[in-house]
């Protein structure tokens, strides 16, 4: 398998051309984002507090949103401002609210975030690249804080693209754009689940490449990794119910291409004979190379969060999505007569979400606001990538069948115990297996082994009644004859 097939999860090119599909696909991708980004701030913050890019009500003089433990005067901490520089280092571009929900979903609202924004502005590392519609501002790293945040930044994380200043042909500063609204329900998606325990900034990669050998080359919006809350990885497609539902499922049977794609070097044989063995397949194949293992069957999840329109159009959305789709996440059910568990180690498992079912739920992405495709109910993201119907359920009626199994052999066995033909008792297994190791038939074989053991007996004292007979009379013929004897020899003297 040619290496260049492996996604490299720290830079890859977006050049147009590496997203369009080789002569004879027939789907087109859509045009990439310029840049991953999240929905601009709500008015007002879940318990009401000041949201994004309002003025702040009058107050006493003296309080703070969120106070530090000193009674002074709350400044930006070094902290904080290293968060919020790494953070702009991997998504490029967000509101104040955006990065208070990732980084701080702890305090109160954005306030602390928004004067963190604020002084590293005044030091030349951020600034505002333009303001949105809704009125908050869109901010982005300068020169200076790009090359900090770089150096905050591991290696292994991908460090998003510097967002140049741009001048009109006055020399003036202009408003930066590009910023589209699947940028920004896509790094909404990352706030949400950030703020609810779902890793952490570093946690997200955006735009990783999955190249096919048919010239396609397929890009997740997110590659999100948190193994501490049960999610080593997954992939992550954000939908604003604009795209065709023909379109959506292209993309998973591109994923379910990728992910059966051999290693390097991997044996094609050895793996085609590993597919009757459950998990051992995915030793040969190239995704366990770059992914973490799931902890469950399958393949790394991938997840659809559908936003915008009405929620009848994204609940229509999902139910042609399943029905669509079902080859690619449904399992294969076990072949034995009488199991109902299904087979899961060659499917995708498939989750579904909405980003407003997300921000209602008062426990936000760490509710019940995720559906595994297949399920009818609401479950938490664990509980939906759980396969209580797959192998744990496979091993309880495997031992079932086994005992099943044993049952019936038994009964059979039971059925067939001879029974004896004097007393009807049923044989013992000693004597029947006495009976069955005997090479020669006899008349006790239909005996039980009590009734075969009196005949045995009384056999046995009859010989000794007749020896006893026979040692007797041998005796009296002795007898008679030294009585005879010694008559003879009186005579002749």
């Amino acid at each position: 398998m040619p290496a260049d097939l492996t996604p490299d999860p720290a830079f890859e090119p977006r050049e147009p051309a590496d997203r369009s599909p080789a002569d004879g696909v027939d789907q087109v991708p859509p045009a990439p984002s310029m840049g991953p980004s999240i929905t601009p701030s709500t008015t007002r913050s879940a318990d009401g507090g000041i949201g994004a890019g309002q003025t702040r009500k009058p107050g006493v003089p003296g309080t703070f949103d969120n106070p530090s433990k000193s009674k002074g005067t709350w400044k930006p901490t070094h902290t904080r401002k290293k968060e919020v520089l790494k953070a702009l280092g991997i998504f490029q571009r967000a509101t104040a609210e955006h990065l208070w929900r990732m980084l701080r979903p702890g305090d109160r609202h954005d306030r602390c975030t928004r004067d963190t924004l604020n002084a590293l502005k005044g030091e030349g590392k951020v600034r505002v690249e333009t303001r949105l519609e809704s009125g908050h501002q869109l901010w982005v790293l300068t020169e200076r804080g790009h090359k900090e945040a770089k150096q905050l930044l591991p290696k292994s994380a991908r460090m998003s693209v510097l967002r140049k200043l741009q001048y009109d042909d006055d020399g003036e500063p202009v408003d930066g754009d590009g910023y589209d609204e699947h940028a920004a329900a896509v790094t909404s998606t990352a706030a949400v689940l950030t703020g609810a325990g779902y890793g952490t900034p570093l946690s997200w990669q955006t735009e990783i490449a999955h190249r096919l050998p048919y010239g396609y080359t397929q890009y997740a919006d997110l590659t999100m990794r948190a193994p501490d809350a049960g999610v080593p990885a997954m992939l992550l497609e954000v939908d604003r119910v604009n795209e065709p539902v023909d379109d959506l499922t292209a993309k998973l049977r591109r994923y379910n291409d990728w992910f059966e794609l051999l290693a390097p070097k991997a044996d094609k044989d050895r793996e085609r004979a590993a597919r009757r063995r459950g998990a051992a397949v995915h030793d040969f194949r190239l995704w366990s190379r770059i992914y973490p293992a799931t902890g469950r069957e399958g393949y790394v999840p991938v997840a659809f969060v559908f936003t915008g329109k009405t929620a009848a159009q994204r609940a229509s959305r999902m139910r042609r999505l399943e029905q669509s789709a079902r080859r690619y996440f449904a399992g294969t059910r076990y072949p034995w007569a009488g199991f109902t568990a299904v087979d899961y180690h060659q499917a995708v498992p498939v989750v579904v979400t909405e980003l407003e079912r997300i921000t209602a739920d008062p426990a936000g992405a760490a509710g019940a606001v995720w559906r595994r495709l297949g399920r009818e109910e609401w479950q938490t993201l664990s509980e939906a990538l759980d396969n209580p119907d797959g192998e744990r359920l496979y091993r309880v009626q495997e031992d079932e069948s086994r005992r099943r199994q044993v049952e019936r052999k038994a009964a059979e066995r039971e059925a067939q115990r001879p029974v004896c033909a004097r007393c009807g008792t049923k044989f013992t297994d000693e004597r029947w297996q006495s009976v069955i190791q005997t090479s020669w038939g006899s008349t006790g074989d239909n005996l039980c082994g009590l009734c075969w053991k009196e005949d045995v007996d009384r056999a046995e004292a009859e010989r000794a009644a007749r020896r006893e007979a026979e040692e007797a009379a041998v005796r009296e013929a002795a007898e008679a004859d030294a009585k005879r004897g010694r008559g003879l020899f009186g005579r002749r003297r």
